[in-house]
């Protein structure tokens, strides 16, 4: 069976809006604030992340976003991406161009369900706030990954907003990166 992994950069407080700054957010690109050291060493995890992931689920504005860039580049964590199966959740894409993508245009809940009973190991969400709120509100994640960045935007789209209820989180590891980045690890604790 899968586990469905969100892997998120978020500010101190929580935000993940337009971490680069091409959405037109006032407070977008706080991504591009990282010095050389936290970039090489964000890099590495995220290379790392790819190289152990089994597949890739995306909403369909995050997944537009990746194809975009990373066909065209080469070295070990692109290879791997562009090698992966890719799940795009969508019910307006049809012909996607990245290779090895499938479009999941049925209902989330169930699409989603039925890729974790078919797939082993991680299958790893980048971005796709609102995919990410969904998977969250149906227990479908079974792990939080998050890049925390040393910046306080105070507004923002957030993460999480509210829920339907309370969620416990159990912390698996806590990594310092580079001069400024934490990068911590949470797995979710459902009632026995």
């Amino acid at each position: 069976m899968g586990k469905i992994v969100i892997s998120e950069n978020v500010s101190l407080d929580g935000v993940v809006q337009d971490p680069t700054g091409e959405e037109g957010f006032a407070r977008g690109g706080w991504f591009g604030r990282l010095g050389d050291k936290d970039r090489e060493a964000w890099a590495e995890v995220e290379s790392d992340e790819a190289l152990g992931a089994e597949a890739l689920l995306l909403g369909r504005r995050s997944y537009e976003w990746f194809a975009a860039r990373w066909p065209s580049r080469s070295g070990a964590w692109a290879d791997r991406l562009n090698s992966l199966p890719k799940y795009v959740v969508s019910s307006t894409l049809e012909d996607p161009d990245w290779n090895n993508s499938t479009v999941l245009a049925g209902e989330v809940v169930n699409e989603v369900s039925k890729l974790k009973q078919e797939l082993d190991g991680d299958i790893v969400v980048y971005a796709s706030g609102r995919l990410v709120r969904t998977l969250w509100e149906h227990d479908l994640a079974d792990e939080l990954r998050l890049m925390v960045h040393p910046v306080v935007l105070g507004a923002g789209e957030r993460l999480f907003g509210e829920t339907g209820g309370t969620k416990s989180m159990r912390l698996l590891s806590i990594r310092t990166l580079g001069d400024g980045l934490a990068y911590l690890t949470y797995e979710l604790v459902r009632d026995a």
